[in-house]
C-alpha cells in the first residue's frame, strides 16, 4: 500500500487544469472553418460542389452549417484561392439549432446557460445518460473520454448514469435510425422533469454522412426530440464537449 501511495504522490496531478487554461491542441486539430467568401474566384462553387452534406450553401448569402459538417477538409482541397480553413478554435457548441449557421464575416453565436429555473435545478449537479442511437462510436468514444483522469468531468458535478430514470438529461448520439427511434423516445420520457436533451456530433444534429436517408433517419431534431444544446463535430473533440455542457452550465462565457 505505500509504494501504491508514493507512486501516486510522485506522479502528481494528471487532471488538465481546463478550463482555468487550455490544453495545447496538436496541429492537425480542425476547430471552427474561417470562409472568406470575398476572396473567391468569380463565379467559383467549387467548396460547395465538393462538401458531401451540403454543408455550404453561396446564396443569398454564403454560409456553413456546422451541423452538417463532417471537418473532412473536402471543402478545403478543392478551394483554388485558399478562401477556406480550419482554425484551432474548439468552441463549435450552440443553444439552438439556426446558430449553427456560421454566415461568412458575421461573429458566431456560442451556447448560453441554461434559463434561471434549470439552472436552480441542475446546475450543480447533472447527470446525463448517454444514446448511442445508429453511430459510428465515434462521438460516444469521446464523450467517454471525459470520464477519465486526465479530463475528470465529475469535478464539475457531472456524471454518466446507467439508467434515464436517474438521469437529468440524454446526450444523443448518431443519426436516430428508424429502429432506434422508439428507443430514444422511450429513453426520453423516462427522464424525469425537469430535462435536458444534448446532441452530439453531426450525426446526431442532421443526419450527418447518412444525411441523405432522410426517410430512414434525421438526427435527434428529426426524431421530434427537443434539443438544448448542440455539439457540432464528425466526431467533436472531448474539449469542445466539454466547453458545451460548462457554458451550458454557465461556467465560462
Amino acid at each position: 500500500m505505500i509504494h501504491i501511495l508514493l507512486s501516486r504522490w510522485r506522479q502528481g496531478r494528471r487532471t488538465m487544469a481546463y478550463p482555468r487554461t487550455l490544453p495545447a491542441l496538436p496541429e492537425r486539430f480542425r476547430g471552427r472553418p474561417q470562409f472568406s467568401p470575398g476572396d473567391c474566384p468569380e463565379d467559383c462553387r467549387a467548396c460547395r460542389d465538393a462538401c458531401p452534406t451540403g454543408a455550404i450553401q453561396l446564396e443569398p448569402k454564403p454560409s456553413l452549417d456546422l451541423g452538417r459538417c463532417l471537418f473532412c477538409t473536402e471543402c478545403v482541397d478543392a478551394c483554388p484561392g485558399e478562401v477556406l480553413r480550419f482554425t484551432g478554435d474548439h468552441r463549435l457548441a450552440a443553444r439552438g439549432r439556426e446558430d449553427l449557421v456560421q454566415e461568412a464575416g458575421a461573429q458566431p453565436r456560442l451556447a448560453e446557460a441554461l434559463d434561471k429555473e434549470l439552472m436552480r435545478v441542475l446546475g450543480r449537479s447533472l447527470k446525463l445518460r448517454v444514446v448511442s442511437a445508429g453511430g459510428c462510436n465515434g462521438c460516444e468514444v469521446d464523450v467517454n473520454v471525459l470520464g477519465t483522469l486526465a479530463w475528470d468531468i465529475g469535478r464539475f458535478g457531472i456524471q454518466f448514469v446507467a439508467s434515464p430514470r436517474h438521469a437529468d438529461g440524454l446526450i444523443i448520439c448518431g443519426p436516430v435510425t428508424a429502429n432506434m427511434a422508439l428507443a430514444v423516445q422511450k429513453t426520453y420520457d423516462a427522464v424525469p422533469d425537469p430535462k435536458i436533451v444534448i446532441a452530439v456530433g453531426a450525426c446526431a444534429i442532421s443526419g450527418g454522412p447518412y444525411l441523405h436517408q432522410a426517410e430512414q433517419l434525421g438526427g435527434a431534431c428529426g426524431a421530434g426530440i427537443p434539443v438544448d444544446l448542440f455539439i457540432p463535430g464528425c466526431p467533436p473533440h472531448p474539449l469542445t464537449i466539454l466547453d458545451g455542457l460548462l457554458r451550458l452550465l454557465g461556467r465560462i462565457h
